[in-house]
């Protein structure tokens, strides 16, 4: 598995060089996992707590158990993340379980976007995704970057563009 850098990311050889997810998107994620199955966690604490006895205040070590759990979770997905700018494509692969990998033809791209909600905003974090004529074919790179996002936004319209002038 090779990451490469991700301005100006080609192939190299037959090998396209791949491009990973920036650690924001994983701090994200990791963050929001501990702040709503903490959350859970005392809630069931302190409610278990008052109303039915110390003891059964034990059941709130279930989400932290699943807290403990999903961490690892979301590592393993974020590494599992990547892309690469092929000369006609763009490869973008996913997936611990069941590895997913789509390929998007420059020509076949009819919008490229990049979004960015508030949480993802607070993190200095966009996403871009590209539609196609068939919605199966859609695809999404998630935390990038925000000027990463925009580069690749502007470098997949252009060859977009290009590729279906000649349809």
């Amino acid at each position: 598995m090779e990451t490469g850098s991700a301005a100006g990311a080609e192939t190299t050889g037959t090998e396209p060089l791949w491009t990973g997810l920036p650690p924001g998107l994983l701090r994200m994620r990791r963050l929001l996992l501990v702040v709503w199955l903490g959350l859970l966690a005392l809630a069931v604490g302190v409610l278990l707590g008052l109303f039915a006895g110390p003891v059964w205040a034990a059941f709130a070590l279930l989400p932290l158990a699943l807290l403990a759990w999903g961490w690892v979770l979301v590592g393993r997905n974020w590494r599992s993340w990547r892309y690469a700018e092929r000369a006609d494509d763009l490869l973008i692969t996913r997936g611990v379980l069941w590895r997913e990998e789509t390929v998007v033809p420059y020509g076949r791209m009819q919008l490229v976007e990049v979004t960015s909600g508030p949480v993802e905003r607070y993190f200095g974090l966009a996403s871009v995704q590209l539609h196609t004529a068939a919605a199966a074919t859609d695809a999404t790179i998630p935390g990038l970057d925000p000027a990463e996002a925009e580069r690749l936004r502007d470098r997949l319209t252009e060859l977009g563009e290009a590729r279906s002038a000649g349809l």
